[in-house]
């Protein structure tokens, strides 16, 4: 088995132990912490990812220091979490973020709320890219982390959900990654939770209603499942669509085919 094989699965068998737990902003607040504190202590950190010791030895020593500290789903996640072998230490601490990010997506599911939140998270996601400066400023790692995050929440206060909210300022902590990619990490987590792919759609105009779900349900016979339309609107596309699923780009807009028209020309 591939090292990428492995990684997923090991994922996958973490993410049916947070499954079985009841998702909560409290339990993703408590994951989170338990991420930042091994982020934090590099002693810790590879204590509870040591390979030399067995795998039930580091869930026993992680029940130990965090079990009278945070609540018994948030436990359990850590403790099989710890129970794996992720390669790294840091890896470790990567799993229990992806788990808080996870639970945050779980209870906007369960709320109802799931479309709402990776609706806000999207266009907030393309507001940050399309302002250099707020970008800047979200990225900018000798800032505090506290006033970066207080920086999402006055822009997203009363306007979204308190999920999205959250899932925004988390996204300010990512260590390794842009605001903008952890953000895509963010929805492509979402369409998971609900097996449904990502489709992000560039056209002139705005879309009616109703050619969204045209062009929803052609894809999704395409693909052969549920798919999330994100609609850009970008005028210089000139007209017709460019569509993106994952890696595989499906160009229809007139500045694409002429763009390919004149590569052609120039070979």
């Amino acid at each position: 088995m591939s090292m990428n094989a492995t990684a997923e699965a090991r994922s996958s068998e973490l993410d049916r132990v947070l499954d079985a737990q009841a998702q909560s902003p409290e339990l993703a607040a408590e994951l989170f912490a338990v991420a930042d504190l091994l982020g934090g202590q590099a002693q810790l950190r590879n204590a509870m990812g040591d390979p030399t010791v067995a795998d039930d030895r580091r869930s026993e020593f992680a029940t130990g220091v965090f079990g009278s500290r945070i609540g018994a789903p948030a436990t359990a996640v850590v403790a099989a979490a710890v129970g794996l072998r992720w390669g790294s230490a840091s890896g470790l601490v990567a799993a229990i973020d992806r788990q808080g990010v996870r639970a945050l997506l779980g209870h906007a599911h369960a709320e109802g709320t799931l479309d709402t939140v990776e609706d806000e998270l999207f266009r907030f996601g393309r507001t940050v890219l399309a302002d250099q400066a707020l970008r800047r400023a979200l990225d900018d790692r000798s800032a505090p982390v506290a006033l970066r995050q207080q920086l999402v929440s006055d822009l997203l206060a009363t306007r979204a959900n308190d999920d999205t909210v959250a899932l925004a300022q988390r996204a300010v902590s990512a260590t390794k990654l842009s605001f903008e990619n952890a953000i895509e990490g963010y929805l492509t987590l979402a369409a998971a939770t609900r097996a449904r792919a990502i489709a992000t759609v560039t056209v002139a105009r705005p879309l009616a209603q109703e050619q969204k779900e045209r062009l929803q349900a052609a894809l999704e016979r395409q693909l052969g499942r549920q798919v999330n339309l994100h609609v850009v609107v970008d005028p210089s596309v000139v007209g017709g669509a460019r569509v993106q699923v994952g890696d595989e780009v499906i160009e229809g807009t007139v500045a694409g085919r002429l763009a390919a028209a004149e590569k052609q020309l120039t070979q």
